[in-house]
């Protein structure tokens, strides 16, 4: 087995390149790699939906795919987990329930 050389201690690795999105008008920034739930909760949101019935407030659960609570609009593309989506510049998020902006329209 062959190990690779050590990286200097002083040697860092370059810093990520920031992502913008934007969730229903608010612009948030992200390192790219990043799923969307990782830059909605670094950006202080913790809930981006609320329940059917109830309207409580929903956001990452488990992280991986599995529960279904991380579900959002993105893109235009409903229910898309955003746990499992990795961030792209120019992303446009919303509500999941809610419809696709129309571009004709405008804001």
């Amino acid at each position: 087995m062959t190990r690779r050389p050590a990286r200097p201690r002083d040697a860092q690795a370059p810093a990520p390149r920031e992502i913008a999105l934007t969730l229903e008008g608010r612009r948030i920034t992200a390192p790219e790699g990043a799923t969307v739930a990782a830059a909605l909760i670094g950006a202080g949101i913790d809930a981006w939906r609320t329940t059917r019935r109830g309207g409580r407030p929903r956001g990452m659960f488990c992280g991986i795919g599995v529960c279904y609570d991380c579900l959002l609009r993105i893109d235009g593309f409903a229910d898309q987990r955003a746990c499992l989506v990795e961030v792209a510049d120019g992303m446009v998020l919303g509500e999941p329930g809610a419809p696709a902006p129309d571009p004709e329209e405008g804001p």
